[in-house]
């Protein structure tokens, strides 16, 4: 079994100034910590497993290395730990370095959502509803044109041509030479990510992601029988706008991964953009480590502060890169249509693979698609544009209502990250229905329990809209932050 470690210089930059951690938020006043060192280093290496910055399963360093890199006595490093085991979060057997884990919960509380006694504000989806106009008039033009393909059996494997060529032109468009029998139509994103784990993968086969990440493409990876390798995305620091490429580079190394699955333009959750000289490093990492990178564009349209750089692509690494899009976010989720752009060997490979889990994507969506693509840009910019105007909302709500909470505002996108002072995710998303509000909980953008500090929230929805919302949420967090039992009577809708 591989075992992946954590260096000791990697993991005090994780842990910064940990003797003042209890008193990092820059809200709140200093005063000195009355921790003992040891449990203060506890805390933070506690903090960092919720937070999912140090990945469960991920060996730490040796309390020789942790104490030196520290400049601390090894008896502090040493008492650390065992405070750490004693309440398991590191596992430990003889001749081996101690592993990351979660305690098991006790008496484990239903995490499943409480249905809403009335209407609740849904923000579990980072979803737009549809541009009915555009729509609309996008079926007529595929009904219009269905004609022409009627005398055929209909079945597409790598989709209608119209489309292909409508999806390389606007790849060529953003400087990636791209020809249409490089394009593969597919039943949306997460069909896309289906047909390349049974292409790229095999069972058992680890795969590198981001850390949090979209939740279906791990459940994605899970059900394929893969192993996701979980690599931070650190929204408040990094050389490349919070991705540790030194990790992914690592991670490849040390479980010998044959693909990366990431998401670099407008990442869900965050809404983080990697900057270009990221893009040619990650690059030159999949180069030379010879790893087939998967980068998920879905939000690529939904740039809100300024256009994303050059795909990743098309960088001259000459890196193995295959990237899939999609109509579900920028567009609609109920126009299921994606794609896949690769090399054309592989999308012969995908097309071989395809016949065994369906036999193309139906024709009347892909030209609804075609007509919508090639004359999209003014609707972006108008779905832009209401999206900064939520951002703004939702900010300005969690400042004046949730000031305790911290958040860093992503370029692009369609959600906050939010960080709670308190780990109780799962226990707000179960107690929010109750309150008027549908919430995602932490931990379902992470690997095995991680990011019970956190909540993604999209800010899909109108201002006033969103502005309820984070009241309701206020109800709920108090609610569980102080342990009270939930007033069903009592919503914020």
């Amino acid at each position: 079994m591989i075992t992946r470690a954590i260096g000791a210089v990697s993991l005090v930059r994780d842990l910064g100034n940990w003797q003042d951690s209890g008193q990092s938020h820059p809200r709140r006043s200093a005063r000195p910590d009355p921790r003992p060192a040891y449990r203060a280093l506890a805390d933070s290496i506690r903090l960092l497993v919720h937070d999912g910055r140090v990945p469960l399963g991920v060996a730490l360093p040796s309390e020789r290395e942790l104490a030196a890199a520290l400049s601390v006595s090894r008896t502090t490093v040493a008492s650390a730990y065992a405070a750490l085991r004693e309440e398991g979060y590191l596992r430990s057997r003889q001749g081996a370095r101690s592993t990351v884990a979660v305690p098991a919960r006790r008496g484990a509380e239903n995490t499943g959502s409480r249905m809403p006694i009335g209407p609740a504000i849904d923000l579990s989806n980072a979803s737009l509803p549809a541009p009915a106009a555009e729509i609309e008039a996008a079926y007529a033009a595929a009904l219009r044109s269905m004609s022409t393909y009627l005398d055929s059996h209909g079945m597409e494997p790598i989709g209608v041509s119209v489309l292909r060529e409508v999806i390389a032109r606007r790849y060529r468009e953003r400087g990636l030479p791209t020809s249409p029998d490089q394009i593969m139509v597919t039943s949306g994103a997460q069909h896309a990510m289906r047909l390349l784990l049974g292409v790229l993968d095999d069972p058992g086969d680890r795969v590198v992601v981001d850390h949090p990440t979209y939740p279906n493409a791990l459940e994605a990876i899970r059900r394929y029988g893969a192993r996701p390798v979980p690599v931070p995305v650190r929204p408040e620091n990094g050389p490349h706008g919070g991705w540790d490429l030194d990790g992914v580079a690592s991670a490849v190394r040390q479980t010998a991964a044959r693909t990366a699955f990431l998401v670099p333009d407008f990442h869900n959750p965050t809404g983080l953009c990697l900057d270009e000289d990221g893009r040619a490093e990650l690059a030159r990492i999949m180069r030379d480590t010879r790893t087939t990178l998967v980068v998920d564009e879905s939000m690529v349209d939904l740039w809100l502060d300024a256009p994303p750089p050059p795909p990743v692509a098309a960088m001259p690494a000459g890196a193995s890169v295959v990237t899939v899009g999609s109509t579900a976010k920028s567009l609609w989720g109920g126009l299921r249509v994606g794609w896949i752009r690769a090399d054309r060997d592989t999308i012969v490979r995908l097309a071989g693979a395809r016949t065994a889990v369906d036999l193309g994507t139906p024709v009347m969506e892909q030209l609804a698609a075609a007509h919508l693509l090639s004359e999209v840009d003014e609707l972006l910019e108008r779905r832009r544009a209401a999206l900064r105007e939520r951002r703004r909302a939702l900010c300005a709500a969690l400042d004046r209502r949730l000031p305790d909470w911290e958040y860093t505002p992503g370029q692009g996108g369609m959600s906050l990250w939010a960080r709670m002072p308190e780990p109780v995710s799962t226990s707000l998303a179960a107690a929010a229905p109750s309150h008027g509000v549908l919430l995602s909980a932490g931990p379902r953008f992470g690997v095995q329990g991680a990011f019970e500090h956190f909540v993604r929230l999209p800010y899909t929805q109108d201002v006033e809209v969103l502005d309820d919302a984070v009241e309701a949420m206020a109800a709920a967090y108090e609610q569980v932050a102080s342990g009270r039992t939930p007033d069903e009577a009592r919503l914020v809708v």
